[in-house]
């Protein structure tokens, strides 16, 4: 029989009783909460993305050519929820290793995902390679996943971001100069149309506000960064650039959206590239720092809490060995934000050759890093200090080119 109670207040019962009747309820409130935490976790599975490349090689000057035997491009879910990573499921889907590592979106609940593909293979083009524009709708929920829906962007179609919204959809087109604008319904892409840039601006990577009122462009071959304005369906370029460093590329946005970063690649021949920050939550954005990092910082992610930054640094593993700069293997380094926009280094490790990109896993204790060449992605158990290599995982005989995960911006 329950006790009286009116309130807080505990009527017609002694002392004694009162404070069992107090014991009683605490316990039962631990018990309720000790059933929660064992309970299954009805929130998202946990997976990455790999977008594998199989027409695209580095010929014998380490340029970009026709893979001699060619094989069908491939998206590869990589499942986080056991022990050890896994490869669940590998489907045919067009992409491309041309442009940053990003390539691929994810929904927040894992449901459905987007990829692009900059190139195709073309016997006729001189390289055996020509431009694409090819945007592939992925039903993530399929078993196995599935495309249902092929769209077109413009030449060069590489990073594809969704607005905080889920609403609009923006594809930097990398040949073409423009980013293409897609209206989202119901897990459909509907174009819009295109936004220039300038015929030679190379748009690469990608990023959103917090709000979804403003993106961030990178532009590869004009050095600069634009700032898209969003008004519904409405994306309008400010005549403010801004200015990180030589050929801005790849990008990520902290889950926060306070803080984004570009990695600056410049000019590819030995030198030492860099990262910078962006402050988004100036008005305007602006850049607040700029950092030295290692050669070619391909890959470059921030962890889920916003504190750490890794970059994948080819590190002159794409370059004949005759080369300033060249390596036999590429590097993994996590480095510490500090307040002041600073980095600090944290841990390093060696990776493979060419590498993309890069992700943490939801709670960061693994890193993955795609190395082209080998074929392979690196997969590391990072314990807030020390980066330990585990098995790496195959892509087959496609190249793991981008990468992508559960999005929050």
């Amino acid at each position: 029989m329950p006790v009286p109670t009116y309130g807080h207040r505990m009527w017609g019962v002694s002392m004694h009783e009162r404070r069992a009747y107090r014991h009683a309820r605490r316990a039962e409130r631990w018990l309720a909460a000790a059933l929660l935490l064992a309970a299954p976790a009805a929130a998202r599975a946990a997976i990455v993305l790999s977008a594998n490349d199989g027409h695209t090689v580095l010929g014998p000057s380490m340029s970009l050519s026709a893979a001699p035997s060619p094989v069908p491009d491939t998206l590869s879910v990589i499942d986080l929820t056991d022990a050890a990573p896994r490869i669940a499921a590998t489907i045919e889907v067009p992409t491309s290793v041309v442009g940053p590592p990003t390539a691929v979106w994810v929904a927040p609940d894992e449901s459905w995902a987007i990829v692009t593909a900059a190139n195709r293979a073309d016997p006729s083009a001189p390289s055996g390679l020509a431009a694409d524009d090819l945007v592939s709708v992925i039903d993530l929920t399929a078993k196995p996943p599935r495309i249902v829906q092929q769209v077109h962007a413009g030449a060069g179609a590489t990073t594809v971001r969704v607005s905080p919204d889920g609403t609009l959809a923006l594809i930097c087109n990398r040949v073409a100069g423009t980013v293409s604008v897609f209206s989202v319904h119901d897990r459909r892409l509907t174009d819009v149309g295109p936004v220039m840039l300038a015929p030679h601006a190379g748009p690469g990577g990608l990023v959103f506000s917090a709000d979804g009122r403003f993106a961030l462009v990178s532009r590869f071959f004009d050095n600069q960064i634009s700032v898209l304005h969003i008004d519904g369906l409405q994306v309008t370029v400010d005549p403010r650039p801004l200015t990180a460093g030589v050929a801005p590329y790849t990008m990520d946005v902290t889950a926060d959206g306070r803080v984004a970063a570009v990695a600056n690649m410049g000019r590819g021949d030995g030198d030492a590239d860099t990262v910078s920050f962006i402050d988004m939550k100036a008005d305007p954005p602006r850049v607040v720092a700029t950092h030295s990092v290692g050669q070619t910082p391909e890959g470059i992610a921030f962890s889920h809490d916003g504190r750490i930054l890794a970059t994948a640094l080819i590190n002159g593993t794409n370059r004949p060995k005759d080369a300033p700069g060249w390596h036999a293997a590429g590097r993994l380094v996590l480095w510490t934000i500090t307040p002041q926009f600073g980095l600090e280094l944290l841990a390093e490790a060696p990776i493979g050759r060419w590498s993309q990109g890069v992700a943490f896993s939801p709670g960061g204790r693994l890193v993955f890093v795609q190395n082209m060449v080998e074929h392979t992605i690196s997969v590391f158990r990072f314990d807030g200090r020390t980066l330990t290599p585990g098995a790496p995982l195959s892509t087959g005989g496609a190249g793991p080119a981008a990468i992508g995960q559960a999005a929050t911006r």
